[in-house]
């Protein structure tokens, strides 16, 4: 989105229309949309913004649910935005450590912020881009002075809270009328006792829709900024699963967070916001429930096994934060290969932070070996799992054939005595 569609979409008669156009998903309802906007004489700016938004509400659901039907956003940030649910777990630590401020550095569309806030917290946001600060900051208007918006970098931010330079522009919305304005702010009092950082470094290249990731050499601000940020305050950084775990400093807390089965960042937290005793942990949210490992440091390996009668899939989160020993214990199991993250044990057990399987037989990794189980079986429905093999899925699926009601489990894997199949059942 540029500065003059959102110029144009904030305004009463823009929120009007993208409110009338409801959900817009498919090709045929942009067309369709497009047309008789343009017929009522709308400006182009006008209809591009509001089929944009449109179409953007829908994706938002996944991530916002129903708050997505009031906001705005811009695709690139959308897509980098936390969770609400996730976001709320944040709000939850800030809260629990008594913080009663959050400075949001880097706050995209205010996917945290609209946590922070919701809990409770004062914020105070601020975005480098300045399309999407506005969207902040519209994003943010119902719940007033507790929640303001500021154009500019993390760095001028907490140089200006130092008092050694003034905040250029603080950019807010007005719910009620549409616009996006800016004014003056003098230095700020972030520095309180009860105060605290969020930073989400930018990872990606500049822009509103195609953006590409880069290396953490050119982040902004930069690592090596926001750790030295962390020493001096209660922090927390919103960073990718995928850390080179080498940058981690010693003295966070490092915590992966896994929803619904897919690992969505790494948080380091720091001062207040770290506990006590604790440097690595596993924060795994699925259907509404959230459960979490944790440790003082990476837990050793599980020594290697023969399969047993269960395997068992460890969490993305529990795998990035090495406590995949930790569960092992709490399985009674072992591991299936000393490089592959699979778990093997005889104990009918499962936990939240593993997907656990029923082995029903193993045989040769070959495709004629698999057909004969398969139909041995009356297999009509199969899902399919690789770890250790350079194998493509749903290439593998097509070579095999399945016929009847019944439905199963194939995991092709790596073990100590080769490469395997092993059909068997979810628990």
């Amino acid at each position: 989105m540029e500065m003059s569609e959102l110029t144009a979409m904030l305004t009463p008669e823009g929120l009007r229309l993208l409110d009338e156009a409801g959900a817009i998903s498919s090709t045929a309802d942009v067309a369709k949309t497009v047309s008789r906007l343009r017929a009522a004489g709308h400006s182009p700016d006008l209809v591009s913004a509001v089929v944009g938004q449109a179409r953007l509400r829908v994706k938002a659901r996944a991530k916002f649910g129903e708050f997505s039907q009031r906001m705005l956003f811009t695709r690139a940030g959308l897509e980098q935005a936390t969770r609400l649910n996730v976001a709320a777990l944040h709000a939850g630590r800030m809260r629990q450590a008594g913080i009663t401020h959050v400075s949001d550095l880097g706050c995209g569309i205010g996917g945290d912020s609209l946590a922070f806030a919701g809990a409770g917290l004062r914020v105070q946001a601020v975005d480098a881009d300045e399309v999407t600060a506005a969207i902040a900051a519209y994003n943010l208007a119902p719940f007033g002075g507790d929640a303001s918006v500021q154009h500019g970098t993390a760095e001028e931010f907490m140089s200006a809270s130092r008092g050694e330079v003034r905040f250029a522009r603080t950019v807010s919305a007005d719910s009620s009328a549409g616009s996006a304005h800016s004014r003056g702010a003098g230095t700020g009092s972030d520095a309180a006792e009860r105060s605290a950082i969020w930073l989400d470094p930018a990872r990606r290249t500049a822009g509103h829709s195609e953006t590409r990731r880069t290396s953490a050499s050119d982040w902004s601000p930069s690592l090596d900024w926001c750790f030295e940020v962390a020493r001096q305050h209660p922090t927390g950084i919103k960073l990718g699963p995928g850390l080179d775990r080498d940058l981690i400093p010693d003295d966070v807390e490092a915590q992966w967070v896994s929803a619904d089965g897919s690992v969505v960042e790494l948080v380091l937290w720091s001062g207040a916001l770290a506990r006590e005793g604790i440097r690595r942990a596993a924060l795994v949210v699925r259907d509404g429930e959230t459960h979490e490992l944790t440790a003082p440091a990476d837990v050793e390996d599980a020594p290697v096994r023969e399969l047993g009668a269960f395997l068992h899939e460890p969490d993305g989160a529990v795998i990035r934060a090495r406590l995949i020993g930790e569960v092992a214990r709490m399985l009674d199991a072992g591991m299936l290969d000393e490089q592959i993250a699979y778990l093997t044990g005889d104990a009918a057990l499962t936990c939240p932070f593993v997907q656990s399987f029923r082995v029903r037989e193993t045989m040769p990794a070959h495709v004629k070996a698999i057909n004969a189980a398969l139909r041995a079986g009356g297999i009509g429905r199969l899902e399919i799992k690789k770890r250790g093999m350079d194998v493509d899925p749903a290439a593998f699926r097509k070579k095999l054939t399945l016929k009847g009601s019944g439905e199963a489990t194939l995991i092709l894997a790596r073990t100590a005595a080769g490469r395997v199949a092993i059909l068997a059942d979810r628990v």
